[in-house]
């Protein structure tokens, strides 16, 4: 077998990660570590282990990659990469001192689609990025019975739709304009300002058949849902939500770029469709196909025409070049793109988090820092 991977955390995170890792064959995934302080220990002591991926609650990221980082394991940290800026600019700093490789799992860059949009803006088909707007949507927080680890700010951080999801969107929007947004006004709402904790653990995104009596009631102080205004420099100008109380938005991204010459919009829901407007001739919709795919966007697809790609194939993708960039030795040049997102766009996204809180808190438009 290649590569020794070792999966920290087990639950619904972990589980995709793992699958992840089967599939693409030369990885082996040697170690998943629940809980225990201890197993995690051993799993850094293991000269066998080269990569550590982090698929803990977020207020965990930061100490374990650190860890890891300082074991000279290479990391792959789900986001958000930490709860705060300093945590994030600690952890690329020291990936950059002790030359390994990391990566923020921002995957929903890599449907097919995603990327031919992105090959579009690269090549002048869409002009000036003129607008950016979307929605993350999901309904699994609906309802104030509904419960999970994210909820608690012990556990998250200080943030939960707009770092859960809205993280996503905004690194998406970048990703396909090449643009970076520099200021913002946010609005933040909590609806449930109390929910009902279950006494018993339940899994991520399963529905509830509780009595009122396994509940407890307990306060919340992370938002369920999010507006954002923003810039992008001089002239874009862009807007999205956020959302976990949505009923019936399941897992739905959407996200539209509106250029001087044509548009795209594209949505997670319908992830081998992709829309394509234009102001004098006919808009079009096409299907995913990997041989009329741009050439940059090609790669990212591995089944032919008709044979859908999915969420879990994203995962797939990420790891396939953050793993490619350990075995390269000429990628160890970090002017070389690795076509992965790494600690640094971790980093950007706790940047953006960070300025819609101030926003929120101050009711205003601020900067993001850069």
């Amino acid at each position: 077998m290649g590569i020794k991977a070792a999966v920290v955390g087990s639950g619904f995170m972990g589980r995709v990660h793992a699958e992840a890792l089967r599939r693409l064959g030369n990885i082996e995934v040697v170690e998943v570590v629940g809980r225990d302080p201890a197993a995690f220990h051993a799993a850094l002591s293991d000269r066998s282990v080269t990569a550590v991926h982090i698929c803990t609650p977020n207020a965990a990221h930061f100490p374990m990659a650190k860890m890891a980082l300082e074991a000279g394991k290479h990391v792959l940290c789900e986001k958000p990469l930490a709860v705060s800026v300093e945590e994030a600019v600690e952890l690329v700093e020291l990936a950059v001192s002790k030359k390994l490789r990391n990566c923020t799992c921002h995957n929903l860059r890599y449907y097919p689609m995603v990327q031919h949009m992105r090959r579009m803006r690269e090549a002048g088909e869409l002009g000036e990025i003129l607008v950016a707007q979307g929605t993350y949507s999901q309904d699994w927080l609906l309802y104030d019975t509904d419960w999970n680890w994210r909820i608690e700010s012990e556990a998250a951080g200080p943030s939960r739709a707009m770092a859960d999801i809205g993280s996503h969107w905004c690194d998406m929007a970048e990703h396909i304009s090449g643009l970076r947004i520099t200021r913002l006004c946010a609005d933040l709402q909590i609806f449930h300002k109390t929910r009902k904790r279950p006494k018993r653990e339940v899994e991520t995104f399963a529905g509830k058949t509780l009595a009122p009596s396994d509940y407890d009631e307990v306060p919340v102080s992370s938002e369920d849902f999010g507006a954002v205004m923003f810039r992008m420099g001089d002239r874009t100008r862009g807007a999205f939500t956020a959302s976990q109380v949505s009923a019936g938005r399941k897992n739905r991204l959407s996200i539209e770029i509106y250029g001087s010459k044509s548009s795209v919009a594209w949505d997670q829901e319908r992830p081998d469709e992709l829309w394509i407007g234009n102001r004098n001739t006919n808009n079009q919709i096409i299907v995913k196909d990997p041989s009329l795919l741009r050439d940059g966007a090609r790669s990212y697809a591995d089944l032919p025409g008709g044979h859908s790609e999915g969420y879990d194939d994203t995962f797939k993708q990420v790891f396939r070049r953050f793993y490619k960039s350990i075995e390269d030795p000429a990628a160890a040049n970090p002017a070389i793109d690795p076509e992965y997102p790494q600690f640094a766009d971790g980093l950007r996204q706790l940047q953006i988090l960070s300025a819609e809180l101030n926003s929120n808190r101050l009711h205003a438009w601020v900067d993001v820092e850069s």
